[in-house]
């Protein structure tokens, strides 16, 4: 029973991640497609093909980033953002998903993005970061303005994290990168230990006569005394 206990779990940890995984690309396609096509009904009527709805919500996706870059359509959608950038709640929830969305933007400029090691000074504990900020420009008066840095410092699991501003010499990057870091802070940091790394089984005692010049041995004092 103990080794199809192994194999069940063994199996399920295998089949898990990728029927998840599945899983949450089909319900995320699903809707996808869905919302497009609540927008393309009145155009199309009761037409439909599968995966239609999706590749037309792509092609007006592509066809809107397009339009946004010409400047005209810029200033027009400016004036669209004006609700969204001045009611007092909508303005704090459509700011913060702007700027997530910006910092991730390929035509970003933003290269602070790294993963450090932070080594508070006197104290014996790391902390593995991510540095978001190489300056205070454009923060409030206040901040410290000695070569000071952002680190976002992840919590397990993905349950939140803190941002603290450090000098610059308490960081060092490591050679990893954000989409690893990221990674390993949702589970923890846990890992499998290696084979190489196990510890060594402890010895076994050696049964009573079997050391070399106990009774018996025939290479030991069994063999002198018939000398």
């Amino acid at each position: 029973m103990t080794r199809l206990y192994k194999y069940f779990f063994r199996g399920l940890i295998t089949v898990l991640p990728l029927a998840l995984t599945i899983y949450l690309l089909y319900i995320f396609l699903a809707w996808t497609e869905a919302v497009a096509l609540t927008f393309l009904r009145p155009f199309i009527g009761g037409f439909y093909v599968p995966g239609m709805g999706l590749a037309l919500g792509i092609l007006g996706i592509l066809a809107i980033g397009y339009l946004v870059s010409k400047e005209r359509v810029q200033r027009v959608l400016t004036l669209v953002e004006m609700p969204f950038t001045n009611l007092p709640v909508v303005k704090s929830i459509y700011s913060s998903l702007k700027s997530f969305a910006d910092y991730f933007s390929p035509s970003s400029k933003n290269t602070a993005q790294q993963v450090v090691i932070l080594r508070i000074p006197g104290q014996q504990l790391e902390l593995v970061g991510l540095v978001t900020r190489r300056s205070m420009e454009g923060l409030p008066e206040g901040f410290s303005q000695d070569g000071r840095v952002a680190v976002y410092l992840p919590m397990g699991y993905m349950i939140g994290g803190y941002t603290v501003f450090v000098p610059q010499e308490w960081v060092q990057p490591i050679q990893m990168s954000v989409e690893e870091a990221m990674r390993s802070s949702l589970i923890a940091w846990m890992a499998r230990a290696e084979n190489n790394n196990r510890p060594a089984a402890p010895a076994m005692p050696e049964p009573p006569g079997s050391a070399p010049g106990a009774p018996g041995d025939a290479s030991g004092g069994g063999s002198s005394s018939q000398a």
